[in-house]
């Protein structure tokens, strides 16, 4: 009887995260470098009118799914959130397949940002980059240099994160305000700049296509535009706050990456003349400022990479940190560093899968990150079922919340459509044939490891894993689903 009352051992991260550096962490993911590249793209296919209603739509969506993490974080203050809320929903099977993908799309981020800091240094000094070429890739050349500058700042950000979350978090909140100040003051002088007229913001739906699907392509983009709010719950654990505090900072995140790229996408339509260059907002802001406003642009590009890359590997260590703990995952993952508390293991296999990443080449990467995406809006759909799931229209249930299963039900509609955006070959924004087959190779490394590792899962105590995982007893975690 008293081996059943013993509580196992959770590991002890620190609680050293305040609402500052969480809202930074939050916001840097969600920024990235994504904002300062990807407009000319969106203005291209959709115009810069309908790109930026899609693009707030899709901020205003990622809310109503946000409500049901913001919910659940407040009664499982928890480390590796997404794993937790899927364990709690649907038990071990689930959640190892949701954490499985969502583990996998945010190192396909960190790949991606460190890849984007070689590809900008290309941009700005090609003949440095250009230099001892290996072979090509999908049509793109892979050159040594790249590969040394995307593994060495990995490297920096893995030694960061080992660190601890509090310098991980002052980092991100240095870097996002140094980024925030660029993008302002970009802004404000691009009404200034040589090359600024209103009448470059048309055609405002884009050349090809209706109101309609010129929004729609964009906001079918939304969960990979804003991936990185849920970088938050990833760190519950480790909150020197009150977990009632999250929503509120998810909120913030949100409107803040929002208006952020809506922003980006009128700097670059109003300064632009219809061109097609590879990276438009890098065009125009070279005609409008020359050199020197390119630098300055080039900064807000490095912070939102360092952003990216900061965010991204605090919370996929988390979250592998939390299925290692509860033996889902092997449990070296769980092993916290013994100066830092940090989990150092989870860290170091992390960077050394995204080391991986600039062999590839650009654009056999993108495919898989593009693919990535599928990972991401499961988790958020597989949250929204969760806290669906938990809360009650029962006044008399200790879950009683009619307005969290509300937003829960639109939320779990919202994430299914997002998905099969994705997956849908007659949607404009669905995956392309490589991203499929990167996706089902994905899919059957999952089930290998599976099936390897179901013999283990089978045996594992349910009253120990949700103690584990949710720091809660099952018997309190039953009542509180079947009442």
């Amino acid at each position: 009887m008293q081996k059943e009352n013993k509580k196992p051992d959770r590991g002890d991260l620190q609680q050293n995260l305040s609402e500052k550096f969480v809202w930074a962490i939050a916001y840097g993911s969600c920024i990235g470098w994504g904002s300062f590249i990807l407009p000319g793209d969106w203005i291209q296919a959709s115009g810069p009118i309908a790109a930026s209603i899609g693009i707030f739509i899709g901020a205003l969506l990622m809310i109503i799914i946000a409500v049901s993490y913001g919910a659940l974080v407040e009664r499982f203050p928890v480390s590796g959130g997404g794993f937790a809320f899927s364990f709690l929903g649907f038990g071990r099977y689930v959640s190892f397949f949701s954490s499985w993908f969502l583990t996998f799309g945010y190192i396909c981020v960190v790949a991606l940002n460190a890849t984007a800091f070689s590809l900008l240094i290309k941009f700005l000094i090609p003949d440095f980059i250009e230099f001892g070429k290996l072979y090509t890739i999908a049509g793109w050349d892979v050159y040594i240099t790249e590969i040394l500058i995307a593994s060495f700042l990995l490297l920096i950000f893995m030694f960061i994160a080992i660190k601890g979350a509090s310098v991980s978090g002052t980092l991100q909140y240095y870097f996002c305000i140094a980024m925030v100040i660029v993008v302002v003051l970009m802004f404000i002088g691009s009404f200034f700049g040589t090359n600024f007229d209103l009448e470059n913001l048309k055609p405002y739906n884009g050349p090809q296509y209706g109101w309609f699907q010129a929004i729609i392509m964009i906001v079918a983009v939304a969960p990979w535009a804003y991936v990185g709010f849920d970088n938050i719950p990833q760190t519950a654990e480790e909150f020197d706050f009150s977990p009632n505090k999250t929503f509120k900072l998810i909120v913030y995140s949100l409107v803040a990456a929002g208006a952020t790229y809506v922003l980006m996408i009128l700097y670059t339509g109003w300064l632009s003349s219809g061109g097609s260059d590879l990276w438009l907002t890098g065009s125009v802001t070279r005609e409008a400022f020359g050199s020197i406003g390119l630098g300055v642009l080039a900064i807000a590009i490095i912070m939102g990479i360092f952003t990216g890359l900061n965010g991204f590997l605090l919370s996929s260590s988390r979250l592998l940190f939390s299925m290692g703990r509860s033996g889902i995952m092997p449990t070296v993952f769980s092993k916290l560093h013994p100066k830092y508390k940090t989990p150092y293991v989870a860290i170091i296999f992390l960077v050394a899968l995204t080391l991986i990443a600039p062999w590839l080449g650009r654009t056999a990467l993108t495919w898989i990150v593009d693919m990535s995406s599928t990972g991401v809006s499961i988790a958020y759909f597989v949250t929204c079922l969760a806290a669906a799931r938990l809360f009650s229209f029962d006044k008399n249930s200790k879950t009683y919340g009619p307005v969290y299963k509300v937003f829960a039900i639109i939320g779990s509609i919202i994430a299914f459509i997002f998905l099969m955006l994705l997956l849908l070959p007659i949607s404009p924004a669905a995956l392309s044939l490589p991203s499929h087959i990167a996706l089902a190779g994905w899919t059957i490394l999952g089930l290998i490891f599976f099936f390897i590792r179901l013999p283990k899962l089978r045996k594992m105590d349910k009253e120990e894993l949700t103690q584990l995982i949710l720091d809660t007893n099952k018997k309190e975690v039953d009542r509180m689903i079947d009442e």
